[in-house]
């Protein structure tokens, strides 16, 4: 087997795992908080501790890959993400399960900054779309099966299984990359902005945290503004720094920008679609975990059938059309979850579900492609990083909406409640997505005509 082969069946085998372990854990929420005791939307930061964890490390561990090695730097990712994965299965405390997941965002950091950066340095320019889109449909592939695995797992095993069910899988991929000897730098020999990166952790944390516990204590509030002090500090120490974290340049080139503020906006906008609807679907119409996770399956196995013929199609056509009606699909999807009540037909939930991921496969190979395609080889890795960094960064922005949205509508409200409550929230940060999605068209149609290589 070719290094090429083998990195792109461990890069697709990462792809599947970080997804699956945050679909999957959606649908195990309710077994979760009847084993730690706590409320459904407390345990939302078993999923946001994660996003924290892995958008703080991701620009560092990119820009550290361009100068000491991507493969490198990759199986270190690999090795702690084992790690930390098998110490999630054996946590007996919330608030420790919470910290080690924590450390396991900063794990996956090191796998989700360098994965593309090592497929398209591997393969030719004219082949990227593809490739990128076969990445993304494992993405997908994840996100499809995590729900219906995860429900099974919960449901006969118990949710610690899922744990140790990835654990073993990273293993085997372990394994796999640990034959390819072969390296690639973007920027070797470079010094790493130890400076910039504090601020960057710094600033990523109180911002994404201070979102996500806005109502539960005063002080927090605080955070996101000095978040923002830190942002312009951290612009100025990269301009005047010799060897930057992240080449501010890189955003003068309007396709890189406008590509990656459409994903920042749409991740924010749909990755806490399966989170809601399986709460929904669990609380609101009385489902248990598989049948939940079976039905979630539609959305995301729509996206990894779309995704690799969208990828493909445009490394001949323009991203930017592919991409903005994928954009706004979605919106028109997201709108119509917005009228959710407790008798609406389930078929109908389904066949939404399914609009969307149609939407979602047209929008995220193509806007890839657009964000690589702009750049010059030796910056695929922080370009990657970046790529990264807007989605998680949207994936824990929408995790935060929703947690609170539902500390809003849930806080002291009697348990007979509880569930018409979950509803009302569900609708309002449905419609909410909607209108983030309106942003993310018009970012996607600004972005101008792109070069296809």
């Amino acid at each position: 087997m070719s290094q090429q082969k083998r990195i792109l069946i461990a890069v697709m085998i990462t792809s599947f795992v970080g997804a699956f372990m945050g679909s999957s854990i959606n649908v195990a929420v309710p077994a979760m908080a009847e084993d730690f005791n706590l409320n459904p939307d407390i345990l939302t930061w078993a999923v946001t501790s994660f996003l924290i964890g892995s958008a703080a490390g991701l620009l560092p561990f990119g820009r550290l890959s361009d100068i000491k090695g991507r493969r490198r730097v990759y199986v270190a990712g690999l090795v702690c993400i084992c790690v930390t994965t098998f110490i999630c299965a054996l946590m007996q405390h919330f608030l420790s399960f919470v910290f080690v997941r924590f450390l396991q965002g900063l794990s996956m950091a090191m796998i989700f900054g360098t994965s593309m950066a090592l497929l398209v340095s591997c393969y030719d320019a004219k082949k990227r779309g593809q490739i990128i889109g076969m990445s993304v449909s494992f993405v997908y592939a994840g996100v499809s099966l995590g729900p219906f695995i995860g429900g099974f797992i919960t449901d006969y095993l118990g949710w610690r299984m899922i744990f140790w069910f990835t654990g073993f899988v990273l293993l085997v991929n372990l394994v796999l990359m640990g034959k390819i000897k072969m390296d690639w730098y973007g920027a070797r020999g470079q010094k790493f902005d130890f400076i910039g990166s504090f601020i960057y952790v710094v600033m990523i944390v109180l911002f994404l945290y201070g979102l996500s516990d806005w109502t539960r204590h005063e002080i927090v509030h605080y955070f996101p503004f000095i978040a923002l002090i830190l942002f312009f500090i951290f612009i100025w120490e990269q301009n005047k720094s010799t060897s930057p974290l992240v080449k501010l340049s890189l955003f003068k080139n309007t396709v890189f920008a406008m590509s990656n503020l459409a994903a920042l906006i749409h991740y924010s906008a749909t990755f806490a679609i399966g989170f809601v609807i399986s709460l929904y679907l669990q609380l609101v119409r009385g489902m248990d975990a598989f049948t939940a996770g079976s039905f979630l399956l539609i959305q995301p196995c729509l996206m990894a059938i779309v995704s690799p013929k969208a990828g493909a199609l445009s490394d001949k056509f323009s991203p930017r059309i592919i991409a903005s009606c994928g954009m706004g699909i979605m919106m028109i999807g997201l709108f119509i979850f917005s009228f959710l009540h407790e008798t609406t037909s389930l078929y109908f939930i389904g066949a939404n579900l399914a609009f969307i991921g149609l939407g979602f496969g047209l929008f995220s190979s193509p806007n890839n492609n657009a964000i690589m395609g702009a750049v010059a080889a030796e910056f695929y890795g922080i370009a990657s990083s970046i790529v990264a960094v807007m989605r998680l960064i949207g994936q824990a922005v929408s995790m935060a909406i929703v947690t609170l949205i539902l500390s809003v509508y849930t806080a002291d409200v009697a348990m007979a409640e509880y569930v018409d409550m979950i509803l009302k929230a569900a609708k309002d940060i449905f419609l909410l997505f909607s209108v983030l999605c309106v942003f993310a068209l018009i970012a996607s149609l600004m972005r101008g005509q792109e070069k296809i290589k």
